[in-house]
């Protein structure tokens, strides 16, 4: 059972079938890259808890089901590290003005959490990895990311992180529109909205990405060789 089939209509589910989306599976490839989208604590809060108390703090937040993500991803480091992969975080550039941001009446909560834009400690950046200020939802706008990836020879994406009906799904249509295989791993991916989350799952697996599980992308990765340096 996928993770959308209670939100999705039936009907809906016989078109993403009859279409041919439901049969689509994109094939990862020998060079992958692994992009950490804003795990920071403005969007899983400083600690685990309720997603209704976390935003008491962190406007932002996701609660608990970014610390789960988090701790995936966690999980998932060691052996990215192994395999030589290259992993790539995302942060927010704090100096540039957003408009969609601006007109939420909390936009000042989010500005006084001094520790907010930091990646969260259990999943920190080590030396070797790279660390991309993105002015907009996806990392590869206005960024350096495209020319990292050329250089590092990478034809697959795996994208985890927050939000998924964000800042995930801006980076996954970019990276489809750029040319390469993306997934998504599920358990790695997070929402403040339960809906959300599901809805934008099913709809990038339909047409940019595969979301696959967090035990078949790690047997993927476990299956492949270290990347030469």
């Amino acid at each position: 059972m996928a993770v959308w089939d209670d939100v999705i209509t039936e009907q809906d589910k016989e078109v993403y079938w009859k279409s041919g989306h439901g049969g689509r599976r994109i094939v990862p490839g020998d060079r992958p890259a692994l992009l950490i989208i804003d795990v920071t604590y403005d969007f899983i809060g400083n600690e685990p808890e309720p997603v209704l108390k976390s935003i008491e703090r962190f406007p932002l937040s996701c609660g608990e089901s970014g610390w789960q993500a988090m701790r995936q991803i966690a999980s998932l480091l060691p052996l990215a590290r192994e395999r030589k992969i290259p992993i790539i975080y995302s942060v927010g550039e704090t100096s540039m003005p957003k408009k969609w941001t601006g007109s939420n009446p909390r936009a000042g909560d989010v500005k006084a959490n001094r520790i907010g834009n930091e990646i969260a400690a259990e999943i920190a950046p080590q030396p070797g990895d790279i660390v991309i200020r993105k002015f907009g939802p996806s990392i590869f706008l206005q960024t350096p990311l495209i020319n990292v990836l050329t250089a590092l020879q990478v034809d697959t994406v795996l994208c985890t992180g927050g939000v998924t009906s964000g800042c995930v799904r801006a980076s996954v249509v970019d990276a489809a529109t750029y040319g390469y295989n993306v997934v998504v791993i599920e358990e790695c991916v997070f929402d403040r909205f339960e809906v959300s989350h599901k809805i934008n799952l099913f709809d990038m697996n339909a047409k940019y990405a595969n979301v696959m599980p967090l035990a078949q992308a790690r047997g993927y990765l476990e299956r492949l060789a270290a990347v030469p340096a």
